[in-house]
């Protein structure tokens, strides 16, 4: 069913379109993450449970050239250190001069492992070459880092690589996101905190995402926010990389997707500071030499490449945003979506939409 305004307001506030029955346009069919069922993750308690898991899963791909996209941070050195003789790929962003710290860490993790590394460079280039083709796979508009992954995966693949590692789920599965963990939030506190971009800002016919926050509301008002952390957040961040790789035909693999607390995080570590406190205990078995990384998101420049944006001129759109008030991240939603709208000939005024304010 075309609903233009849903899947508008969808993807501005939760970076993806929800509803499975929800379409920008006739015959133009978005894709939706689908997780693997509770029941078939293996349960850990330590540090050495996620040790072993990790060893196990990957150890099906034995016979396979393999590649892992390295970072800088906890989740993928840690993958690194299964992969010893793989090829690593690791993001570089203008000439390397951006997060070069974040550089000098994936260096040092693929050299103590003996992993073959390979840069990537990054440009606004990248985007313009790739975005087109991310969308359209996706039915959808993307996540800022879809076109970098994918030419990450193209380069993997032109290498021969057969299999791709990665270590994106082990921040809802480990109490990563501590700025979302920090608090017995309210429902409507977190609604307010969870949202990348209120809809009712930036369009004239917004629609509300309430509905999605009401699957989780408990007593007096509150939220079960961990249960919405693996069951929404969870299904958008996993389909930047099903989309990326799926659009390059290139295989991969999460280990930490496969894996689930069996006991409760303790959220008392996670509020004093401790966010993640079993991966970073594992980190410091693989790397005792390292101080254990503070997380960083996955680097793209953003906020350079937005400095002077403007903001969307589509008749969508409300006139005169304050762009001022967003960021980087923020930007490449509208942005995204306006490019999006454009390369699919979609306007919400097929809707019967007034849009005029």
């Amino acid at each position: 069913m075309t609903d233009i305004s849903y899947c508008m307001s969808s993807f501005l506030a939760l970076r993806y379109i929800e509803k499975d029955d929800k379409e920008f346009k006739d015959g133009l069919h978005h894709k939706k993450t689908v997780l693997p069922a509770e029941n078939s993750r293996i349960k850990v308690n330590t540090a050495e449970d996620i040790d072993k898991a990790i060893g196990c899963q990957i150890a099906q791909f034995r016979k396979l050239r393999k590649g892992i996209m390295l970072s800088g941070g906890m989740d993928s050195a840690i993958v690194a250190s299964y992969l010893s003789g793989s090829d690593a790929y690791t993001f570089r962003f203008l000439d390397g001069t951006f997060q070069s710290e974040e550089l000098m860490r994936a260096e040092y993790y693929a050299d103590r492992y003996g992993l073959r590394l390979h840069y990537v460079d990054i440009s606004w280039e990248t985007v313009n070459k790739f975005l087109g083709i991310v969308m359209q796979r996706k039915g959808a508009p993307v996540h800022s880092i879809e076109p970098q992954i994918y030419q990450a995966a193209m380069q993997a693949k032109e290498d021969g690589v057969k299999m791709m590692l990665i270590g994106n789920s082990s921040d809802p599965v480990f109490g990563g996101m501590d700025g979302l963990l920090s608090k017995d939030w309210t429902l409507e506190g977190f609604m307010q905190r969870y949202i990348f971009v209120q809809p009712e800002e930036v369009l004239k016919k917004p629609v509300s995402m309430q509905y999605l926050f009401e699957r989780y509301r408990t007593a007096n008002e509150k939220i079960d926010f961990l249960r919405f952390m693996d069951e929404v957040y969870s299904v958008e961040s996993s389909g930047s990389y099903d989309n990326a790789f799926d659009a390059a035909d290139m295989p991969y693999f999460d280990p930490y997707a496969g894996l689930i607390m069996g006991i409760p995080l303790d959220l008392s570590r996670i509020r004093r500071g401790e966010s993640k406190y079993l991966i970073r205990e594992l980190f410091r078995m693989k790397y005792p030499d390292v101080k254990v990384p503070e997380k960083n998101p996955m680097p793209r420049p953003v906020d350079i490449y937005f400095e002077n944006w403007q903001g969307p001129k589509r008749p969508e759109f409300r006139n005169n945003i304050d762009m001022s008030r967003y960021n980087g991240n923020q930007k490449w939603l509208m942005w995204c979506l306006e490019q999006f709208l454009n390369q699919n000939d979609i306007t919400a005024c097929d809707e019967n939409m007034e849009c005029m304010v």
